[in-house]
């Protein structure tokens, strides 16, 4: 008997991503023989819709090499409350080291290469159904409504509005701060999101009351603030790991932001916030 017992079958539903039915027609008949519920998507968005609209168990995700929209769909579900403890398994004929990082990075729970024996995958899916499962009865002891939670009302295109577009700001948020040294360009940074610029810049500025570019400003300069007070760090290091281009123009910013100079900062061990205008 496997050490990983699957759960009820029945009560199972999986929601495979792919853009052609046929590749995956053998998984899918072999999880369907075992008993799961199988709903398909033929895009990566249109799979992350499906994910917020039904109550998924795991997400079986298709990414062709060099696509965006796959991780950007995982992005958006890890941002989401509602749908973030779904695990995500990435299917892919990309061998890319790097591609595969991205996928992880993104919030998959796995990274499976083709071409694949659909019993690997199986054993897989049984391995972190019952691993979720474990967190959930960790974290709630309650057995989980048959029913899906209500979701908000959706504009023309399936998407929730303000809810799709506060998961838009904290999918690029968390991007911004995964390395806030090397920032993405506004266009790749929407793009990275499933979105465009100018959606995202107006999501930005309706939510945060901010630009992107202010966001990222401020998002530097605080964690600047922390480790002048965490580390023993150069101010010219820092400079350069929060992403600035120069020590004189972060010291420029750091002063105007917090009314202090970063060296006076450290000195003191406290920072005080400029008041607005």
């Amino acid at each position: 008997m496997s050490y990983w017992s699957p759960p009820e079958p029945r009560r199972v539903r999986l929601l495979a991503v792919d853009e052609g039915v046929d590749e995956l027609k053998p998984l899918l008949e072999t999880l369907r023989d075992a008993g799961y519920g199988i709903t398909h998507a033929f895009g990566a968005m249109e799979g992350y819709r499906r994910a917020t609209a039904l109550q998924m168990d795991l997400v079986l995700l298709d990414v062709g090499p060099g696509s965006t929209d796959g991780f950007a769909a995982c992005r958006l579900l890890k941002a989401d409350p509602a749908t973030a403890d779904i695990p995500v398994i990435f299917l892919t004929s990309s061998a890319s080291l790097e591609e595969r990082l991205t996928g992880l990075r993104a919030g998959a729970v796995d990274y499976i290469v083709k071409p694949f024996d659909p019993a690997e995958v199986m054993a897989r899916v049984e391995i972190h159904l019952a691993l979720a499962e474990s967190r959930r009865s960790r974290i709630a002891p309650a057995t989980r409504s048959a029913s899906p939670p209500d979701r908000p009302a959706t504009n023309g295109d399936g998407a929730p509005g303000s809810d799709m577009d506060r998961m838009l700001m904290q999918a690029a948020e968390r991007l911004i701060l995964a390395d806030l040294s090397h920032v993405l360009p506004l266009r790749e940074l929407a793009a990275r999101v499933g979105t465009h610029e100018k959606r995202l810049s107006r999501v930005f500025k309706e939510l945060a009351n901010r630009t992107v570019f202010e966001f990222v400003r401020e998002a530097r300069l605080h964690e600047a603030h922390r480790l002048l007070l965490e580390s023993a760090m150069r101010i010219e290091e820092i400079a350069a790991a929060v992403g600035f281009s120069s020590a004189a123009n972060f010291s420029t910013a750091f002063r105007e932001y917090f009314n202090c100079t970063p060296s006076a900062c450290r000195q003191a061990g406290v920072g005080r916030r400029a008041p607005d205008a």
